[in-house]
């Protein structure tokens, strides 16, 4: 069957589904009641951030709490510790997070190869959003998140999530957050797959290990030492 005929035959059938609709007629005219549950529980913010991590670390990520104060040094012992020699960074990361690492930071760039991202040790960035209830990162590419495949190529990637501002309970809340526009990319712990047999395999479509550091305060406001 050539592609133009089954074409025709799809539009035929959409056409024959929408034979008794009025033309004037618009999908806002029917608006869709949207009436479910926001989130499964009330929870205070605190919680919130318990929840995100907890769920984060049932999908494996490895998770962090600190304060803004103490992020640079958090970062550089995270490095040191793997024995990183080089980390990819997005435009528009904070300077003074990485102050305290003496690795060498490969600013994102277009020019930059699939083959050149994964001789890369590892990527730092921040994040759009935090889902509490499915322990999910939300990247929208924004400052200091950078493109997507800087998150799917390297093997380790450290992402740092603000717990005054950037957790949300659900995914209908996050929805109501995001620039749909925007090339979003959910993450939900470590790149995983199984399987028929359901062997678990990490690191096949993204990241192999993923570190989540959950920061108190304003790390946006930290500048680099004098």
């Amino acid at each position: 069957m050539s592609t133009n005929t089954s074409r025709e035959r799809v539009l035929a059938r959409i056409r024959r589904a929408l034979s008794d609709v009025p033309r004037h007629e618009r999908p806002g005219d029917h608006p869709v009641p949207r009436d479910y549950l926001l989130t499964h529980g009330e929870r205070t913010p605190q919680e919130s951030v318990t929840l995100l991590a907890e769920n984060l670390a049932d999908y494996r990520a490895t998770v962090h709490r600190t304060d803004a104060a103490r992020l640079p040094a958090l970062l550089a012992e995270l490095l040191d510790r793997r024995g990183h020699r080089r980390a990819v960074v997005p435009h528009g990361l904070p300077q003074g997070w990485l102050a305290q690492t003496s690795i060498e930071l490969v600013p994102d760039s277009p020019l930059l190869t699939p083959r050149e991202l994964d001789a890369v040790d590892c990527v730092v960035t921040g994040c759009a959003l935090a889902i509490a209830e499915t322990g999910t990162l939300v990247l929208d590419a924004g400052p200091g998140q950078g493109r997507r495949r800087i998150t799917l190529v390297p093997d380790h990637h450290l992402c740092v999530v603000r717990t005054a501002d950037q957790i949300v309970d659900s995914v209908p809340q996050a929805l109501r957050r995001l620039d749909p526009s925007r090339p979003l990319t959910w993450i939900s712990g470590p790149s995983a797959t199984s399987d028929i047999e359901l062997e678990r395999v990490e690191g096949v479509h993204g990241p192999r290990d993923l570190e989540v550091i959950l920061v108190d305060g304003d790390p946006q406001a930290l500048t680099p030492p004098a």
